[in-house]
């Protein structure tokens, strides 16, 4: 009975809510209201705001409802599907509440249709779908993602409950991991179209084995994070894209194109939109290595929002649009009529970071698209704990939008495991009404067919296949009809009417739309009833697009003619569209030699000096390339040459170090092109031709840039740069301290030695500061005989334990605090770096030691987003604890993730949360690693890359990554706590700290 009370009541103040549609606050009254009113479902519509006039967004339902929804779907009932996530990462993070009975599928309904959700059921409820990342309502059956499993739940009654559970696929890495599975989408051509992040490594049916592409190669061989396509039922899995971070929501057009987003490494200004091009890779990693974008390569790309997708390396295709910082999440492609004409047909995304709805304008560009943003829903100026999980499109054409609502954005941690709220956007005065639908004829089921919620096209297609020719006549009439999307969807299904195909199929490849054109391509090649004649044909098509789609066509095709139809292809690219290039790219994987050695032939010379030419061979990855990459590379000027030499790194040709050695014409060549092409070399092969020993010590002498001697020395870990190294590390305050950690790694400690029995002061003063910051056992032992010895100045003595503020020399700076072995002359700073140390054991331990004079009193967050903080004097603090490791506005050091624009991804909220209880929410690719090296020495920060033969990691205290042999390592060992220390601020230096982060916008 009480419960009842409760949620009547809880009804009834929803309602009350819901009815204030768009009578937002005004500024100044919203202004007035404190933090807690702020977060009431009351103020729920006050604190976002619409872009669009002519549009109102209205609350259809809230806590206590529901709570915390990753993820949504709408029924061909209209009935919103959601998946909570009260048990987030809930056993991670002990602190935060937890239900043992698991987390619930719940389905919201309007049973009085006053646009609100009045009734809630409970379709489900597990603890093997916490934090579930997906769903998707096919009918009576449900899709569940939530790793390590992908669930199908059946209601085989109709009674709303799930009946049946089965697994899908398994094994999937990610549990409770916002890079992991996300949700399965229902594609026009009646396949199930799906993505993970980079936690998903590979893919595994649902009896645990691993999937293989077309060519046999597991998936596992493709990079980071994934797009995939299957039959409804899991079956006939094919991997469609790769090498993304997290992208989170793959959402497909009636033509069957696909579109979605990808996260940066937080804080880069790298979060985009990505046009999917069949089997593209989209450059997170180094193709060939797996490096990161971090690690210095040949003609990377000035800026780090581009940087980090490897956009100038030959093999990756470009990205429709750069949206900056953000957690971008839920997407979909509007193909409804009830909004305005400008979101028809456009992709609508949303970013949990900014706080904002958006739509993007999408134009055709080559072979490729453009984009431009419109903004619909904002919650940045007002309330930051809006952050839009998913959207969907309802079957009467408005839009709805889960809200996660949050002081974060996930990525690890929760602030609020109680809130959650679901919007409704619709034109004004646009109540919402679920059309009824027939699907008992075919007829009936053609009108749902061209609705804009996924389920009812679901249900209308399943039943329109079914029928097959029966089907035909009702179909003909939409094909026939002069709206080129619903002609896609009917042609989708008329090419599936068995005996039909190639009838259809034929109509399509013919018809005056390019879009149709397109349709029955990619018809024709899920089909496998690609015919080369035809194809011949299309290959000089006068669109651009459709010639993309032929090269898409022709991949992994083995028929003679496919070479004849790529040349075609190949001497149509203009030089300038890049989505073409990576297209012919894709055509020819598996098929270099046979593909190009047809397009030379025809060519003849003129990729010497035709720039579309040049671009074709500098893609190419046929046996022979190498040859034609030396020449464009030795007779192209100034930088320019670069991307010749980058495109090396992707030639397997055994002979590549030897043409790259005839390059150096006996040692004649210019200084630049000597020493790319040691950088290019590969070093096993290279050290056995006498031609390396000779002509390297010109090279290393005609270098200028320290950049390039260090990646040299490194590269062939040359023992005989010591001076040069010496030099570079006390001279040069940018690769300084990347130069001392080389010369400790390749020769040990000899040099440091010598410099600190120097009898310049300041020369033992400035090499402490440039070695001292290796933190290795042997400099770590070394700088304890420094500070140690009385014989020494006390300025050198400050100095040597001031070094000790690495994460490995403050372990062993604290035994020896404990031991009382520390000399009293050093002692406060000794002090001060255990008091500010980054281990979260050892500054407890050392605050009681000490009696630090810590505030204890700091209070709740609820308390201290309250008061007033002074952001000059939080910069001050910024400087003083944050700049170590993260870069804000121009200052501190790239380890951490980057602040820059913190203050608009975090409400104050969740920047108290993230300071105060750093380890609940690490960043993904943040996390710290211990790696133990044979020779007793732990190393302590960062893994970037992982490879067959080598693991580069970042180190605390220094930006420069660091690579080690995996011959060299004992053991990798995962830590618990964050890297990020709970720094002892004062109350107010807390919160003037937040109040600066607050000011870190765009």
């Amino acid at each position: 009975m009480k419960k009842s009370i409760i949620f009547s009541l809880s009804v009834l103040l929803l309602a009350s809510a819901c009815k204030q549609g768009t009578n937002t606050l005004p500024d100044e009254e919203y202004a007035k209201l404190s933090e807690d009113d702020r977060r009431k479902v009351e103020h729920a519509l006050d604190g976002i705001q619409l872009a669009d006039p002519d549009l109102e967004v209205t609350l259809f339902a809230s806590e206590p409802m529901m709570m915390n929804p990753t993820n949504m779907d709408i029924d061909a009932k209209g009935r919103v599907w959601i998946c909570e996530g009260y048990n987030y990462r809930n056993k991670l993070n002990p602190q935060n509440p937890y239900n043992p009975k698991g987390d619930r599928i719940l389905i919201l309904e309007d049973t009085d249709k006053d646009g609100k959700a009045d009734k809630t059921t409970v379709f489900y409820q597990g603890e093997d779908i916490n934090a579930a990342l997906g769903i998707s309502v096919l009918g009576n059956k449900v899709i569940v993602s939530c790793s390590p499993n992908v669930f199908l739940f059946t209601d085989e009654n109709g009674d709303d409950k799930a009946d049946k559970k089965e697994l899908i696929f398994t094994n999937l890495k990610g549990v409770q991991h916002d890079h992991a599975i996300h949700a399965f989408t229902f594609g026009p051509d009646g396949k199930l179209y799906f993505n993970g992040g980079n936690e998903i490594e590979t893919l595994s049916d649902k009896n645990g084995v691993e999937l293989k592409d077309d060519l046999g190669r597991p998936f596992s061989s493709y990079r980071q994070g994934k797009i995939f396509r299957c039959n409804p039922d899991g079956s006939n899995v094919e991997i469609l894209a790769h090498n993304f971070r997290n992208n989170y929501e793959v959402a497909l057009d009636s033509y069957g194109r696909m579109w979605q987003s990808d996260n940066d490494d937080d804080g880069n200004k790298g979060v985009r939109i990505n046009y999917v091009m069949d089997y593209g890779n989209y450059g997170y990693k180094d193709e060939i290595t797996g490096a990161s974008w971090q690690e210095r390569r040949t003609n990377w790309e000035n800026e780090i929002p581009l940087r980090h997708w490897h956009l100038n390396d030959p093999g990756v295709v470009p990205n429709l649009l750069q949206t900056g910082a953000g957690s971008p999440t839920g997407m979909i492609v509007y193909e409804g009529d009830l909004l305005p004409e400008k979101y028809h047909n456009q992709v609508i995304h949303c970013d949990a970071g900014p706080n904002i709805v958006r739509s993007y304008a999408v134009e055709k560009n080559g072979a490729g698209f453009k984009a431009t943003i419109n903004n619909i829903l904002d919650g940045s100026k007002r309330d930051q704990w809006f952050r839009p999980s998913d959207v969907a499109m309802a079957p009467d054409g408005s839009v709805f939008v889960a809200d996660w609502y949050d002081p974060g954005v996930g990525g690890h941690a929760m602030g609020d495991s109680v809130r959650g709220r679901i919007y409704r956007i619709a034109p004004k005065g646009e109540d919402y009404s679920v059309p009824t639908f027939d699907f008992a004829t075919p007829e009936g089921c053609v009108k749902a067919l061209q609705n804009p919620n996924l389920a009812v096209r679901y249900l209308a297609w399943t039943k329109l296949n079914s029928w097959q020719k029966k089907a035909e006549d009702a179909l003909t009439d939409l094909w026939e009809s002069d709206n080129s999307r619903m002609r896609a969807r009917a042609l989708w299904l008329l090419g599936n009417i068995k005996g039909e195909e190639k009838k259809y199929i034929d109509a399509a490849l013919a018809d005056k739309d390019e879009d149709i054109r397109i349709t029955g391509i990619r018809l024709a090649r899920e089909l496998k009833m690609v015919d080369m004649a035809t194809f011949k044909k299309l290959a000089q098509d006068p669109s651009p697009q459709v010639r993309r789609e032929v090269a898409l066509a022709i991949r992994h095709n083995t028929d003679p003619a496919a070479a004849e139809i790529w040349t075609t292809l190949a001497n149509q690219y203009d030089g300038k569209d890049r989505w073409y290039l990576e297209a012919l790219g894709i055509a020819a994987d598996n098929q270099w030699d046979s593909f190009f050695a047809k397009y030379i032939a025809q060519t003849g010379d003129k990729w010497k000096t035709d720039a579309a030419a040049k671009d074709i061979v500098w893609r190419s990855r046929s046996t022979d390339n190498v040859y034609r990459l030396a020449e464009l590379a030795t007779t192209t000027d100034g930088d320019a040459k670069l991307r010749y030499f980058r495109a090396f790194d992707f030639q397997t040709n055994p002979e590549k170090t030897k043409v790259l050695l005839g390059m150096l014409n006996g040692g004649k060549a210019p200084a630049d092109i000597m020493t790319l092409v040691f950088k290019h070399l590969d070093i096993e092969i290279a050290k056995k031709d006498p031609l390396y020993a000779k002509l390297l010590p010109t090279v290393l002498k005609s270098i200028q840039s320290p950049s390039d001697f260090l990646d040299i020395v490194k590269r062939y870990q040359l023992k005989n740069q010591s001076e040069r190294l010496v030099n570079i590390a006390m001279t040069d305050s940018i690769y300084g301290g990347e130069a001392a950690k080389l010369q400790v790694r390749i020769n040990g400690l000899g040099e440091f030695q010598k410099l600190t029995r120097s009898k310049d002061e300041k020369v033992v003063l400035q090499a402490i500061d440039r070695y001292g910051s290796v933190d290795d056992k042997p400099v770590t032992d070394y700088l304890i005989t420094l500070f140690n010895n009385k014989n020494l100045s006390l300025a050198i003595r400050e100095r040597a334990m001031n070094a000790m503020n690495g994460w490995n020399s403050e372990e062993i700076l604290w035994e020896l605090v404990k031991a009382n072995k520390v000399p009293e002359e050093v002692m406060p700073i000794a002090k001060r770096l255990m008091l500010g140390t980054w281990h979260g054991d050892i500054r407890t331990e050392a605050m009681k030691m000490f009696g630090a004079d810590v505030d204890k009193s700091v209070g709740s967050i609820n308390d201290l987003v309250k008061i007033a903080g002074d952001a000059n004097k939080g910069h001050e603090v910024f400087k003083m604890y944050c700049t170590t490791c993260h870069l804000g506005k121009g200052e501190g050091v790239n380890f951490g993730p980057a602040l820059s624009e913190i203050g608009s991804k975090l409400s104050k909220e969740g920047l108290y949360s993230a300071i105060m209880n750093p380890s609940q929410g690490i960043s993904f690719g943040f996390e710290g690693f211990r790696i133990k090296l044979k020779n007793g020495t732990d190393v302590d920060g960062m893994i970037l890359t992982k490879t067959e033969n080598e693991i580069t990691m970042k180190q605390l205290g220094n930006p420069n990554p660091t690579t080690y042999k995996r011959a060299e390592i004992a053991s990798i060992e995962a830590q618990k706590e964050s890297l990020m220390p709970k720094f002892p601020l004062q109350k107010q230096e807390l919160v003037d700290l937040v109040e600066y982060l607050s000011t870190l916008k765009k």
